[in-house]
């Protein structure tokens, strides 16, 4: 995908601020970089009426082109949203700077004293639809770290994107910190994203967080490291031994509280034995829940309302008000079942005996395990780490929320007395 000359000239710019901003943020100390949060905070509070009306904006052109109701959902800013993004900020102020921590230290045979300290990784890509509070939180979080970042959003939240961006450049201007630390890719034709995924050389980390389109589309294009945040189908099993007083609010929590986010419950999954089953999914039904199942689980179920699996079967990441059901013999089949369909996100098992549910974790292999807890809490604000870039559902550099700390890497400092090697 060839660039004009003139987005050739934007995308270049763009990544060489970036890199230089980088460079100056390794020195930023923790009080400069607290206090430009802070007033990124009080923007927030005393801009709110304008950012909502823009953002009303992007609402009115999302609903006009037919958006998916889940996406709107996640393009719309409230001021609880706003309240929240302000809170992620105070949140990110008060947790530690990870920059120069010592992670481990020795002192060699030789007498050479070695220290492992955390450092920036340097510049890294955001690449995300609809949410434009990851504008702040994400920002927030590269800055905190020490990083630059480069914020590509989806078009659908363009004009709240640059109106956030915006306040950020006045909070980075606040304290001297150059504006090549937080920057919005501010045009949102494809090909951009395709050159700045090729850019290895001015990035080091690419991020993507949204569809499944999005993740593959960055995946396979990428030439810098990605770590990916990909899709949630969660499970929650409920075994035999699942107490219904614990299970059906916990299910309900999972499904209902906001079905248009990575870990809402997707699919769930039932043991044969249990007598009330029928009553979670009545449940489900009457807080207008649309069930979806397999054969075998609506011939089970045969006075239970239930409609057949979509096409793409028990894979299906619905973000709305449907969910898969699966009935299982026992938890060795439900084991299986979650094994063979799950992204790796988040499962939770709702059991009171507890051999079975230290089986259920020892053979999970997701980011996050719930145990008789709802799969909603799978969030970095929630883990006590302020904010998160995404949840990332891979298995190197860092698993789930990616806070603070999952931006940085990690340096060598070897100080001698004159020692040389034999």
């Amino acid at each position: 995908m060839e660039l004009s000359n003139q987005e050739n000239t934007y995308i270049q710019k763009l990544v060489k601020d970036a890199k230089k901003a980088g460079i100056e943020l390794r020195t930023a100390g923790t009080v400069k970089k607290n206090a430009a949060l802070k007033y990124l905070a009080d923007l927030l509070d005393f801009e709110r009426a304008e950012i909502k009306l823009i953002n009303s904006q992007d609402i009115e052109i999302a609903q006009q082109e037919s958006l998916p109701e889940a996406m709107i959902d996640r393009l719309m800013i409230s001021d609880k949203v706003i309240d929240s993004m302000i809170k992620s900020l105070h949140d990110i102020i008060a947790l530690k700077d990870p920059v120069g921590e010592i992670i481990s230290g020795s002192t060699l045979p030789n007498g050479l004293n070695l220290r492992k300290i955390r450092v920036p990784i340097g510049v890294i890509g955001i690449i995300y639809e609809s949410r434009p509070n990851v504008t702040i939180d994400v920002g927030a979080l590269c800055l905190k770290s020490s990083n630059a970042v480069i914020l590509r959003g989806g078009k659908e939240a363009i004009l709240s994107n640059k109106k956030l961006a915006q306040l950020f450049q006045s909070a980075l201007k606040s304290q001297s910190i150059p504006f090549g630390a937080v920057q919005l890719l501010e045009q949102t034709q494809r090909n951009l994203m395709y050159a700045m995924l090729r850019m290895q050389k001015e990035i080091d980390l690419i991020v993507p967080r949204g569809g499944e389109g999005l993740i593959h589309y960055v995946v396979e294009n990428s030439l810098i490291p990605v770590i990916k945040h990909d899709k949630g189908v969660c499970h929650i099993y409920v075994h035999k031994t699942a107490d219904i007083e614990k299970a059906i609010p916990v299910i309900l929590n999972s499904k209902i509280q906001r079905p248009g986010v990575c870990n809402a419950a997707e699919t769930l999954i039932l043991d044969k034995s249990l007598a009330w089953a029928q009553d979670a999914l009545k449940t489900l039904i009457e807080n207008g829940v649309t069930l979806h199942g397999d054969t075998m689980t609506r011939e089970y179920f045969g006075n239970i309302a239930m409609d057949n699996l979509t096409d793409e079967g028990y894979h299906k990441e619905y973000l709305s008000l449907d969910i898969s059901v699966k009935v299982v013999d026992d938890m060795t089949s439900a084991i299986h079942h979650i094994n063979e369909y799950s992204s790796g996100h988040s499962e939770a098992i709702i059991a009171e005996d507890y051999s079975a549910i230290e089986v259920f974790l020892q053979k999970m292999d997701s980011a996050a395990l719930f145990v008789n807890a709802s799969t909603r809490f799978h969030d970095g604000g929630q883990f006590g780490l302020g904010a998160e870039v995404g949840i990332s559902t891979g298995k190197l550099h860092c698993r789930g929320p990616m806070g603070l700390a999952d931006l940085t890497t990690s340096k060598y400092i070897v100080t001698g007395n004159g020692q040389i090697r034999d």
